[in-house]
């Protein structure tokens, strides 16, 4: 199937922070990009040449064509890009399906899992698109910040695809002095990593908000760590993807930078917050609840435990105090899987 092309017409779908900074990115590579979304305001922010809201010094490219039509995204691409949240993706891949148009390969950059279903966001696309998109399905996933990109700070990240030679093309799309991709042939594996990593980014930021140290934040990070491994090999994913930039290089990123967004809702709950006020306090889809709560479905379904999720669970849905749950959590003794 042949993929490689040096420049494309590529509709994007989604133009939060994320999805504007990499259709910004691949619009500066010289693509013809037609960014969509729903918000009628936001395009005409961006229209006016002012700030993106969500990245205050950056601004749209001069030759990125903004658009509410999701027809004029998907019609006549060479590729299609989403940066939805995991919660609205099979909604907009519905409305394309509607539109009638047959799409090219189509790239998932949202991490999440889907509540109900438990679909990674590859296995909902393939749900929706059908079985012909085996091979034309890619994801690009790993360690990034969508500010520090924007900054053009140097960053790696992997394009996985069942067929390597639409790797290999999403990694041309994308790849800039600063900005590093790499092909990788695990799918599930990089959608699952990217979508657990957040679940654990909330627990880390309770326990900096209630003022434990860096000894706790490390046995965090590699306990939870654990529970991605286990629970993704019930999944079929491979260990060498979730060691990698898409698991471990992602995980460590979102524990780690106060600049995410699950960092900062972590933080607002260890403070006192509820749960709702904190999702209006980000103002941005906060994807590790929405993970955590598909995370426990599937480790009741594959008879996995699964600690750290839990204890979010307990915070979210059972208004667990955030000190007692992460208390709880620590001072149990460690089941020998997680060590």
């Amino acid at each position: 199937m042949p993929f490689k092309k040096v420049f494309m017409r590529i509709g994007y779908l989604g133009a939060g922070a994320w999805g504007f900074c990499l259709a910004n990115l691949l619009s500066e590579k010289g693509h013809e990009v037609i960014l969509w979304t729903g918000n009628q305001s936001l395009v005409e922010v961006l229209k006016r040449g002012q700030a993106h809201p969500k990245l205050t010094d950056h601004r749209a490219e001069e030759n990125l064509v903004l658009t509410t039509d999701l027809t004029d995204a998907v019609t006549n691409v060479d590729m299609v890009i989403e940066s939805v949240t995991s919660k609205g993706l099979r909604q907009v891949l519905t409305l394309i399906n509607e539109i009638g148009v047959e799409l090219p390969p189509f790239v998932i950059t949202s991490k999440g899992i889907e509540q109900g279903t438990g679909l990674l966001m590859c296995d909902l696309a393939l749900e929706v698109l059908g079985d012909r998109f085996y091979e034309r399905i890619g994801c690009l996933s790993g360690p990034s910040i969508a500010g520090e990109v924007a900054k053009k700070f140097p960053t790696s990240v992997v394009a996985a695809s069942y067929n390597h030679e639409l790797a290999e093309t999403i990694c041309q799309a994308f790849s800039t002095p600063y900005f590093s991709v790499s092909p990788c042939s695990d799918l599930r594996g990089a959608c699952f990593g990217g979508a657990m990593k957040n679940i654990i980014a909330i627990a880390c930021a309770i326990s900096d908000g209630i003022g434990y140290g860096e000894n706790t934040k490390a046995a965090l990070l590699t306990r939870g760590l654990s529970e991605i491994r286990q629970l993704g090999r019930a999944l079929g994913c491979r260990g060498d993807t979730l060691s990698g930039l898409s698991g471990l290089g992602d995980l460590t990123v979102t524990c780690l930078s106060k600049l995410s967004r699950n960092y900062i809702f972590g933080q607002l709950l260890a403070s006192g917050m509820t749960p709702e006020k904190a999702y209006e306090k980000v103002g941005m889809v906060v994807e590790g609840a929405n993970t955590c709560l598909s995370a426990i479905e599937l480790s009741k379904k594959h008879e996995i435990m699964l600690p750290i999720t839990e204890a979010i669970y307990s915070i979210l849905k059972e208004n667990v105090v955030p000190r007692e749950a992460i208390d709880r959590l620590l001072m149990n003794p460690i089941p020998q899987a997680f060590l």
